[in-house]
Order: C-alpha cells, then structure tokens, then sequence
C-alpha cells in the first residue's frame, strides 16, 4: 500500500514527520510519498518558493527508509487539485494498488469545500489522522461528510483488501507543531530549534529562506 501526504510543507516540520511514521509503521506501508504543493486552493501562497520547499522535503527525509518525495504538483500548473494528483497516480500505478490519503482531522473536516472532493474515493482511501484542538464533534451533525464515514468506515489493518473507497482514523503523537508558528518564531528572532529536523533548520539559515 502506498501512502500519500501533500500539504504546502512551508516549512517541513515534526508535526508531520512524526505521525507519518506512525502511519507508515501502523498500516505497513509499502512507501509514503510526500508531495508538496504548488498552488493550494484552500490557503494562501506558500511563503518559500516550491524549489525551496522541495529542498526542505528532500533534507527532511533523506534517511527515512520507505519515505519519498514526488513533485508532480510542482511540475503541474494551475491549482494543486488532489483529486488530479491522485488521477496521476492511479494512472502510474494501476488500478489495483491501494493507495491511502493521509489526513489531519481539521482538513478532513473542511473536506466538502475540496474540489470534486467525493470523487477522492475512486482513487484512493482517507486516513484521517487525530490533531491537536480539533474532534469529529465539530463535524456538523447529519452532513454529507458524516454519511460518508457511516457508509465507508474500515478498520486501517482492512484497507490493503481494497485500492480504494475506504475512510480510516488513525491515532497518531499529537504534536501541536505548525508551518505558520515557526514562521513567527523566525520573524520574532527566537529560535526554531527542535520544531524541525536541523538539516532543514540548517537549509532555513544558509539560504535565508525566511528573511
């Protein structure tokens, strides 16, 4: 089974590192791809460059075993759509890998403002992922989305039976980590040591990334 999870990585940090390791060990995956995004629909632009992004992934993960990077979204134009991603990917692999989105709960719960986000199940499974400040009681009561997790509920062992079509939670180290935090902590002049791995913290101050 092969995972997956994008996000704008700006930057790559240990809250979400360390539970991508925790799916990759729990689901026994085959590999987890990292796939950084190029234009998100659903946030502002990225603050570093995609090539700037791109070299943080590839530091962060260097000696991970079963960890890659892949930057279809970056050699893609327009908007970093996940269902076109996911297209690619099928269209690569085949149609009987499995293949696993990984999701923290708070995306998950914005998901039916994604772009043709139920078609996300033709191609892959959710795995929704547990994060700090957010519960499946915030999801409004009888919505669409919560039809969704009656109608396609799996255990995460039972998901390498099918390609795709399944939704999964899986608890994972909450680390109240986040891109946007460290920012400020830079741009305040505190020291971000310890929110990341040094090789990208190294990569963040010899080439200015961040001011």
């Amino acid at each position: 089974m092969i995972g997956i999870l994008g996000g704008t990585f700006d930057p790559i940090h240990f809250g979400h590192l360390r539970p991508a390791l925790e799916i990759y060990q729990a689901l026994g995956l085959r590999e987890l791809r990292f796939i950084p995004s190029a234009e998100p629909p659903h946030r502002s632009k990225p603050q570093a460059s995609a090539l700037l992004r791109l070299m943080m992934v590839r530091a962060a993960i260097a000696d991970q075993p079963g960890f890659a990077i892949d930057d279809r979204e970056l050699r893609r134009s327009g908007p970093s759509y996940m269902v076109d991603t996911l297209h690619s990917l099928r269209e690569e692999l085949g149609d009987s890998t499995p293949v696993c989105l990984i999701l923290g709960l708070d995306a998950f719960l914005g998901l039916e403002g994604w772009h043709r986000w139920q078609d996300l199940f033709d191609y892959a499974h959710l795995v929704i992922t547990h994060r700090p400040g957010w519960s499946l009681r915030d999801m409004r009561p009888g919505s669409i989305l919560a039809n969704e997790i009656q109608a396609r509920y799996s255990e995460p062992e039972q998901l390498v039976r099918h390609p795709a079509g399944k939704l999964a939670f899986q608890s994972v180290t909450q680390l109240d980590i986040s891109a946007s935090g460290i920012r400020e902590e830079l741009a305040s002049g505190r020291d971000i040591r310890y929110l990341l791995p040094d090789t990208v913290h190294e990569l963040i101050k010899t080439q200015h990334i961040y001011g």
